[in-house]
């Protein structure tokens, strides 16, 4: 659905014909089953589409309601927990991710700040391997492990990506300033303030027949890990580095929230100071996990080509992919905030382009 009644005087019309042609054309080419895509205009959802195959097998298709699994794209959901602490001065960027959870503090984490921990500087981007995913429901083993890992790089000298352990880690902190799990805690402050009425962490049950399954590609050069996220135990889990179950709907809705958007009366998330201060440049340089030039703000990266950004130093757009499926993003000078989810996950090499070509067009829209 492109909204015409929003396009009339904030959107060019034919270029969101434009995108809708391009959305389903991917889906009609086999880039992907299903896919859904949503983009806000200052703070009006203005494009809302869905199509193609939720389950390859059973010929389920996307409906208006079909959640999918966010992989990263939950990164940023987790870190706006942070922020929101920060906001209410209950931690610091530069504390000691020890001084909240002492036992963290063993086999050299002493140093290891909650700045580290989202700019990926903190030293411990392994998995530890005992974390498998059917321990993942199992928070106390999860942390009790996490505490006895042993950093890798000194803190705050490398930047290398922690796929899983950046949300454990700040979850416990989560939990220990506040004294709700992070799962509550989000649930509470982000998704019930801001209507996300289909996003979860941790997926209660009887709402597995409305999660896209995830499929390998042709070209998936991580098939093995794919069926783990079709788990249900895995959709229970709460693994707040990649286990959000939302719809694009939902996730474009929070995007445009931080795009400084008042999207419901009376609801101040975060002021436009913490906005600023946690989406501009906190770390940059070579990403020793992903490789390549990184510039990442607190919990976000900035500037990416998978948002259709071309890479100049001073891009503002900021958000978060998510591993071989999906990426959501906002731009303050467009005024856009964009959440487009697959349920193909490929690898980088074609997974980059499509992202791509989606974000470029979601660009095309703004007439300012």
């Amino acid at each position: 659905m492109v909204d015409k009644r929003s396009t009339s005087n904030k959107i060019a019309l034919d270029r969101a014909e434009k995108l809708e042609t391009l959305f389903y054309d991917q889906i009609d080419q086999g880039l992907h089953p299903g896919a859904a895509l949503a983009v806000y205009y200052q703070g009006s959802l203005v494009v809302d589409l869905y199509g193609g195959l939720a389950d390859r097998e059973s010929g389920k298709r996307v409906s208006s309601d079909t959640m999918f699994v966010l992989y990263s794209c939950t990164k940023p959901l987790t870190a706006t927990c942070i922020y929101i602490l920060w906001e209410r001065g209950l931690l610091h960027w530069d504390d000691p991710v020890a001084k909240y959870w002492p036992a963290f503090s063993k086999n050299g984490k002493e140093e290891i700040t909650i700045r580290h921990v989202l700019t990926h500087q903190g030293g411990f981007p392994k998995t530890p391997p005992s974390l498998t995913w059917n321990k993942w429901e199992d928070w106390d083993f999860v942390t009790r492990v996490l505490s006895e890992v042993t950093p890798k790089y000194k803190p705050g000298e490398v930047m290398a990506y922690h796929p899983r352990n950046f949300g454990w880690v700040l979850g416990e902190v989560i939990r220990r300033v506040d004294g709700r799990s992070i799962d509550r805690f989000m649930s509470e402050e982000i998704f019930l303030p801001l209507g996300m009425d289909d996003s979860y962490l941790g997926l209660p049950r009887g709402l597995g027949d409305r999660v896209s399954r995830v499929h390998a590609m042709e070209d998936c050069d991580r098939a093995g890990a794919i069926p783990i996220y079709n788990q249900p135990e895995v959709h229970r889990s709460v693994q707040p580095s990649g286990g959000g179950i939302s719809t694009a709907r939902d996730l474009a809705r929070f995007y445009s929230m931080l795009n400084g958007d008042s999207l419901c009366e009376g609801v101040n998330l975060l002021s436009p100071e913490t906005i600023l201060e946690v989406t501009r440049i906190h770390a940059e340089g070579t990403d020793l996990s992903l490789g390549g030039y990184r510039m990442r703000g607190l919990g976000l990266v900035i500037g990416d080509s998978r948002m259709g950004c071309t890479g100049r130093s001073d891009e503002s757009s900021f958000g978060h992919a998510g591993a071989g499926t999906s990426v959501a993003w906002s731009d303050p000078v467009s005024g856009l905030s964009c959440a487009f989810i697959t349920n193909g996950f490929r690898a980088e090499d074609t997974n980059v382009p499509r992202l791509h070509a989606i974000s470029k067009s979601v660009r095309s829209l703004s007439t300012s």
